[in-house]
């Protein structure tokens, strides 16, 4: 291995320690003594931990996954078997802004993902089963969404609806998917207009197919109150969908050989 590459998967052995650690704090916070007293009581754990260990896991697989690319990249590299018209495409300073553009709607995915583990956390699909109103609006009522209820003792601000509110982490996580289609597909109608490579246009290609199937399987998932199988897919989804977004990003990356 590449010095490079050692690097990345020490610390990639060192965030698959971190993930551990932070497993066990979240199986801990379900199996609290106070909890488990109370009969009949079932094990829950704190969605702060699951969001925590969720994100963890995201970045660990996104980690091993942009290595692993880069690793069969190098080899191809290495062995002057790379397309030198690839990389004469990848050299074009026109595609600069659409490789940008590419990473944030890849961040923008993970960030709507980690939204949706919030919402599983405090099983806040489980309200408003209905789509695209919840209630009698698209917007449920201020009341709801900002609740003194979810302010603890002493403070005065409501920011902790955004993440203890069933109510308005259901709405965010709404917001949050329709943005992120409205980005995919924005990305799409815009790489039509350039140049790129077959497996860059694969790529994004299918970031566009696996979102319409991802918001599919969350409105499913919420319209018929969250079935297990609905559900598991939905999350299998959002993993598809960022996977798929991770590759548009590598196929983008320059080449850093002679043309």
């Amino acid at each position: 291995m590449s010095r490079p590459i050692i690097k990345k998967v020490v610390g990639l052995a060192g965030l698959l320690g971190f993930q551990g650690v932070l497993g066990w704090y979240m199986v801990k916070s379900g199996l609290s003594e106070e909890l488990m007293s109370t009969p009949g009581a079932v094990p829950r754990v704190s969605h702060y931990w699951l969001v925590a260990h969720l994100g963890s896991a995201f970045l660990l697989y996104s980690g091993m996954f942009l290595t692993g690319l880069q690793i069969l990249r190098d080899s191809k590299i290495a062995y002057d078997s790379f397309p030198k018209g690839v990389a004469r495409i990848l050299a074009n300073p026109s595609l600069n802004k659409f490789r940008r553009l590419a990473i944030c709607v890849a961040m923008l995915i993970f960030l709507t993902s980690m939204s949706g583990a919030l919402v599983a956390g405090l099983d806040a699909g489980l309200i408003y089963n209905e789509f695209p109103y919840m209630g009698k609006s698209i917007i449920p009522p201020k009341s709801e969404l900002f609740s003194k209820a979810y302010a603890r003792l002493g403070e005065t601000s409501l920011w902790r609806n955004f993440i203890d509110n069933p109510t308005t982490v259901q709405f965010d996580h709404r917001v949050l998917a329709i943005s992120t289609f409205c980005a995919i597909t924005a990305l799409w109608l815009y790489s039509r207009r350039l140049m790129l490579p077959p497996n860059a246009r694969l790529a994004i290609n299918s970031v566009l197919g696996v979102s319409c199937l991802q918001v599919t399987l969350g409105i499913s998932t919420l319209i018929y109150m969250v079935p297990l199988p609905l559900a598991s897919a939905h999350q299998a989804g959002s993993l598809t969908l960022l996977t798929t977004a991770l590759y548009l990003v590598h196929t983008m990356r320059r080449i850093p050989i002679k043309i």
